[in-house]
């Protein structure tokens, strides 16, 4: 279980510091803390509109987003709240809380576009939230939104990023919640009643025209339907009597308005139940440490005068954990062989079966913490550390193979040795002697089990080094002739030889047996490789008819509102989404 993450009221995320925008490295540590999947709500609107208390509401808490109660904009930057999630077990909370929008203070509103962009990218539900009603004046002030694509790129291919082309931001963007507070008007149309999404999409309707005045109106329209096509709107009466505003967090229950009141709980229900987790394109969760090189990664291309692209942020992200990843598995496969493997192994098919065996768990723990793997670039340095280990592992068994068998033969031999040198040996039919209780001691070093790989070459060397002892006891031996001499001699020299040919078949079976074991990893790289393409595959599937009937549901609405042009814009992007499927679809096959 994942250790949660309660922090006891807000902190700064990102201060705006004289027009500059700087992370705060306090805030970046709670966010690589946390384990968890994050849900991320932001909340973005003009000054002094109420944004702190719904966020306040959202973490279940009276007080923590300081709501001030002045013209001036208390909230500076973003500001965090990261909370264990009241609904969703195993999941954080992330609340962030903007500066207000268009402070009179500021004078230079340069920053209120970055932050708006910012709110946009790190959230999963971003709340707009203005006053009074859904007028021409409440979209004007929203003109951020028509300022997206010029904030914002999606790829850092040139050309791609036009309101004429959403598509790809549809697939990054959260979804919009629209709050109106302080709403003075009946919802109801020609006497009949309708719901504040019915009122959110009346409001989004486009006025038919090309001259300016219709541009200037259908603009920031257009654009919320086509970057957000999955939108919900609340309204909020006035939450008690003017003269009761100013200590909002510290009104009673009793004081508040009942309607407010219902609304506000009608609100925190549908976010925290219906907020998905932040992803990464391709459906990949968000944690704290993505969410944290998320911001790091918008907030540097801004300071650096760039527009923070979505995929550049995305390749950053997989470049560190990818790398994280590659060490994950390598100490996994070390510790796996590390606890498996007896040195030295009985022979070389026992040790590579153990590897294989830990190197397929190895490449397991490395699909499951990698993503966006461009060519394989990391599975590839995987595979070679890997080979690495093995090889590495391979040296050591031979080490200690070479080892437990000098060891043994000294205790086996030593002796026999001792034996020559007292001349035990030095007497007619010594030679025939020594012959056979050399043989006795080889039959018994093949007896003891367990002795490695090198066992026949260690033999080999060992009695290779005691030639000229056999071979001085067979000349001083009188009782042999030199007929019998000389045919000892062709003996000794066909064993020799036998001895030398058995040794080439072994190093021969023991390249095959590597060679082997090469073919089997790079099988079994491509047979995980395949598996979590395919994985990956479906949940982009999914990705993309989820964005294509949303852009569908629109066509529909731009058809029925009749606006031709603007369905056949929606059109050309539902046949981009539908051709980059069966591309997909190719590739797959072609792999």
């Amino acid at each position: 279980m994942a250790p949660e993450i309660d922090l006891p009221g807000p902190m700064s995320l990102i201060d705006n510091t004289k027009g500059q925008l700087v992370v705060n490295p306090e805030a970046l540590k709670i966010l690589s803390a946390i384990t968890q999947p994050v849900v991320v709500v932001a909340i973005v609107g003009l000054y002094r509109t109420g944004k702190s208390y719904l966020m306040n509401k959202l973490a279940g808490k009276k007080n923590g987003f300081s709501l001030g109660s002045t013209v001036k904009s208390h909230t500076k930057g973003i500001w965090m709240w990261c909370v264990p999630h009241p609904k969703k077990p195993e999941h954080t909370l992330v609340l962030l809380d903007t500066e207000g929008l268009e402070d009179i203070e500021k004078g230079d509103n340069e920053n209120d576009s970055w932050i708006f962009a910012l709110a946009v990218l790190l959230s999963s539900t971003f709340v707009y939230n203005s006053m009074g009603t859904i007028n021409q004046q409440a979209m004007d002030q929203l003109h951020y939104v028509t300022e997206l694509t010029d904030r914002i790129k999606a790829n850092s291919s040139p050309g791609n990023d036009s309101v004429e082309d959403s598509a790809d931001f549809v697939s990054f963007f959260p979804a919009f919640v629209w709050t109106v507070r302080d709403f003075t008007l009946e919802l109801e149309v020609d006497g009949e009643p309708i719901t504040a999404d019915d009122y959110l999409e009346l409001s989004l309707k486009l006025r038919k025209g090309t001259d300016k005045k219709s541009k200037s109106f259908n603009d920031p329209r257009l654009c919320i339907r086509k970057f957000f096509p999955n939108r919900k709107c609340f309204i909020f009466d006035w939450p008690a009597q003017k003269k009761y505003l100013a200590r909002l967090e510290q009104l009673k229950e009793e004081e508040l308005n009942p309607d407010f009141i219902e609304q506000v709980a009608e609100f925190c229900s549908y976010i925290l139940s219906h907020s998905n987790v932040k992803t990464l394109s391709g459906g990949i969760p968000v944690n704290g440490p993505r969410l944290e090189s998320l911001v790091l990664t918008y907030v540097n291309a801004i300071s650096s005068g760039d527009l923070p692209c979505m995929e550049n942020a995305v390749l950053a992200l997989a470049q560190i954990e990818n790398s994280a990843a590659v060490e994950k598995a390598v100490a996994h496969y070390e510790q796996q062989m590390g606890q498996k493997v007896q040195l030295p192994t009985e022979n070389l098919q026992e040790l590579l079966d153990l590897h294989r065996d830990s190197e397929r768990e190895a490449i397991e723990v490395f699909m499951k913490n990698s993503f966006k793997d461009v060519d394989q670039t990391f599975q590839r340095k995987l595979g070679a550390q890997l080979e690495a280990r093995r090889n590495d592992f391979c040296k050591q068994n031979s080490k200690a193979s070479s080892d437990c068998c000098m060891a043994l033969l000294q205790d086996i031999f030593g002796p026999l040795e001792e034996d020559v040198k007292q001349g035990t040996f030095s007497k007619p039919g010594g030679y025939r002697l020594f012959i056979q209780k050399q043989q006795e001691l080889k039959n018994k070093y093949y007896q003891v089990p367990r002795k490695g790989i090198q066992a026949e070459e260690v033999l080999k060397k060992y009695l290779e080094s005691k030639e000229d002892v056999a071979d001085a006891l067979l000349q001083t031996d009188q009782s042999l002739s030199e007929k019998e001499k000389a045919i000892e001699v062709e003996r000794i020299k066909a064993e020799s030889a036998e001895a030398a040919k058995k040794m080439l078949e072994e190093i021969q079976k023991k390249n095959e047996k590597m060679m082997e074991q090469k073919d089997k990893s790079y099988q079994e790289h491509v047979k995980q490789l395949t598996e979590k393409m395919e994985r990956d595959r479906a949940q982009l599937m999914a990705e993309q008819e989820k964005t294509l009937a949303l852009k569908l549901q629109e066509q529909e609405r731009l058809l029925k509102e009749g606006f031709k042009n603007e369905s056949q814009i929606l059109q050309k992007e539902i046949r981009d989404i539908q051709m980059r499927s069966t591309s997909r679809e190719l590739m797959c096959h072609i792999l």
